[in-house]
């Protein structure tokens, strides 16, 4: 059986990664997208970088997919993709993914959005609560 832990590693052999401190240069450049796959819950209780786009980890391949009902125009942009989850584990995962689908410039926080914060990086707003 392989491992969550053995799968993320696997990831980070493959696509390009780097710690928080590493990335908080890339936000706000032109061409640069932060792509937030935490859980909508997760966004409502932290916050996310600003100016990211939240796409939920479980709808990802369908966004991606321009072949797909669900695709978004925010996929097909050709710019650079930052992915950010809480910790990095489904950040890493997606960014593979996000690879072997087609998406060239790809990368993603290895420490997550708790390692953007403790290096400073900007939290925006929290989304407001859906009643």
């Amino acid at each position: 059986m392989k491992s969550v832990k053995d799968m993320v590693a696997a990831a980070n052999d493959v696509v390009d990664h780097a710690p928080a401190i590493e990335m908080l240069h890339l936000h706000g450049q032109d061409g640069v997208t932060f792509v937030d796959l935490r859980d909508p819950r997760e966004l409502e209780r932290e916050g996310m970088i600003p100016g990211a786009f939240h796409c939920p980890r479980g709808m990802l391949e369908f966004w991606i997919d321009p072949q797909s009902p669900y695709a978004k125009p925010q996929f097909q942009t050709g710019n650079r993709f930052v992915f950010y989850c809480a910790s990095g584990w489904r950040s890493a995962l997606s960014a593979q993914v996000a690879q072997e689908m087609g998406l060239e410039h790809v990368s993603h926080i290895t420490d997550g959005f708790g390692g953007w914060k403790q290096a400073g990086g900007p939290v925006g707003e929290k989304p407001a609560k859906k009643a």
